[in-house]
């Protein structure tokens, strides 16, 4: 008698049959009672026409993020779904994607305990491990707990700092018109100013080819930029990504990003033992810090070592807010000089509004005034937001407000397990929400804008960015110095002012920012 033939065996197997089917149907029927307690629709609008794999709808985004216009390829998919809420699925994981305000807003805050970062938190692990921008639940909400006082100070936005690395940012601009990739240029920039604003010290890279290159830190710059790329490279892989190219070549940088992090929150581990020590032997805080400098001086790192010593966390929290200290002003001024640089008369407008300042750098308060200054700031990261598009997994059967239904205009419903992609590209540049010149680089747009959930360069809810005000205040002070050393700027684009896109963790020009400047 076949081993299947048994008796035993076939019990058990119709058992668990029974079982599963039983499961299901009660899934169907407490599902069926969910959709209609919250007057869920279908959603009849469907991306893509392989009904097992979906590998149509893939290979259009591979090919189309390796011609540099996976922006330009979302928007048409909106457009031929005729609705900003679809479904689509990447390989066997279904997708909800959305550009609806509401949507975002229901996702970001209103049911935040909804959603994880899902497959995320595995692709980023091997950088960011399990900082702030890489955790969910109860680790999250102790990295920010650990994070938020040390943006919430006014020593956050160094002006000083900044006019120190400014000064070293004008050696590499020539002043005769020569061309010059500004992009380049300003990532050299936020990196050499947020590392000095963590670590106090900063990499310098901005000397790197001028002075001789510091061997530690021309490793470093180079291996976090091959780092974060490499991060975008395993998200577009998926479960394939152990087959992706350069993979050794992103884990070797992975490791020298550690190791240079490491040497100091080791050495801010030893300032606070020593610290400890010295109080303990009744000296002041100045006398504390044996440094020579007053205890006044703002420390992001001795900030936090002081709250925490483990080493590993004091290295993911610190490599976390790295990536957004650099990534994030740098992508802003790059887009912004961009746009800029096609615009003579707006420059000109932008210098008659600093000129009261007759040269000298501006304070922080005198910073916060300049209105066209933010409007341009605002526009810049309307047109081309940060983090273009993002994720989050449903955790548990939820709902949003739009997207079912022939109009749309229906609650959605969202089962366990699916992943809601949402686009802050598209929805900044909707015409029902910004106008017909929704696509125009205009800032007096902002004169009369009030935006909500509309506008999300930092994110929104819960996780919104900390360090936003830090972002702004850096881009804001580069531009005005820049506007009030140079005349003039124009437009030395390869693709005659087309901006095309460079998309890695974060959104920038692909061609880079290439201008000619002329010095007054």
């Amino acid at each position: 008698m076949a081993f299947t033939d048994s008796p035993t065996v076939l019990l058990g197997l119709s058992i668990i049959t029974l079982y599963i089917v039983y499961n299901r149907l009660i899934l169907y029927l407490r599902r069926r009672a969910f959709k209609k307690q919250h007057g869920c629709q279908p959603c009849p609008r469907v991306y893509h026409k392989d009904p097992i794999f979906a590998s149509d709808a893939l290979r259009e985004s591979l090919a189309a993020a390796k011609e540099r216009r996976l922006m330009a390829k979302n928007r048409e998919r909106f457009e031929k779904m005729g609705a900003y809420t679809y479904h689509t699925r990447l390989i066997t994981l279904p997708w909800i994607v959305t550009a609806e305000p509401e949507n975002v807003k229901t996702v970001l805050s209103l049911k935040f305990k909804d959603y994880s970062l899902g497959n995320r938190v595995d692709t980023f692990s091997p950088l960011l491990g399990d900082g702030i921008f890489n955790s969910d639940g109860d680790r999250w909400a102790n990295s920010r707990h650990l994070l938020r006082p040390n943006f919430a100070r006014e020593q956050l936005a160094d002006l000083d700092s900044f006019e120190r690395h400014i000064g070293k940012l004008l050696k590499h601009i020539p002043q005769d018109g020569a061309t010059v990739d500004l992009q380049k240029l300003f990532f050299r920039f936020t990196l050499d100013s947020a590392t000095e604003f963590l670590f106090n010290y900063s990499t310098n890279s901005l000397d790197f080819g001028e002075n001789g290159e510091k061997e530690a830190e021309s490793l470093f710059a180079d291996a976090f930029s091959t780092a974060t790329a490499d991060i975008l490279q395993k998200f577009r892989w998926g479960m394939f990504k152990r087959f992706r190219a350069g993979r050794a070549k992103g884990e070797e940088a992975v490791r020298t990003c550690h190791e240079y992090v490491e040497r100091f929150v080791d050495d801010a581990i030893q300032w606070r033992r020593e610290r400890e020590a010295r109080r303990a032997e009744g000296k002041t805080d100045d006398e504390a810090l044996d440094t020579g400098e007053k205890s006044d001086r703002y420390v992001f790192i001795h900030e936090l070592v002081m709250q925490t010593t483990d080493r590993t966390r004091l290295r993911d929290e610190l490599i976390n807010v790295l990536l957004a200290g650099r990534d994030t002003t740098a992508s802003v001024l790059g887009n912004l000089f961009f746009e800029l640089a096609q615009q003579p008369a707006l420059w000109a407008e932008l210098r008659e509004e600093v000129a009261i300042l007759e040269g000298k750098p501006p304070t922080y308060e005198e910073l916060k005034n300049f209105k066209l200054v933010r409007y341009c700031l605002n526009e810049a990261l309307r047109l081309y937001p940060v983090v273009p598009g993002n994720t989050r997994l449903a955790i548990r059967d939820t709902v949003l407000p739009l997207g079912g239904g022939i109009d749309s205009k229906s609650p959605l419903f969202v089962p366990a397990g699916t992943t809601v992609g949402y686009n802050p590209f598209i929805m900044h540049r909707r015409q029902d929400i910004y106008g017909p010149d929704a696509d125009s680089f205009r800032p007096s747009r902002w004169e009369n804008l009030r935006t909500s959930w509309e506008y999300i360069p930092f994110n929104g809810g819960p996780r919104i960015c900390l360090g936003q005000q830090y972002a702004l205040t850096e881009a804001g002070y580069v531009t005005v110095r820049l506007l009030q050393k140079f005349a003039r700027m124009e437009s030395r684009d390869i693709n005659g002012g087309v901006w095309v896109e460079g998309l890695s963790l974060t959104l920038s020009s692909g061609n880079g920012t290439l201008v000619g400047m002329f010095a007054e």
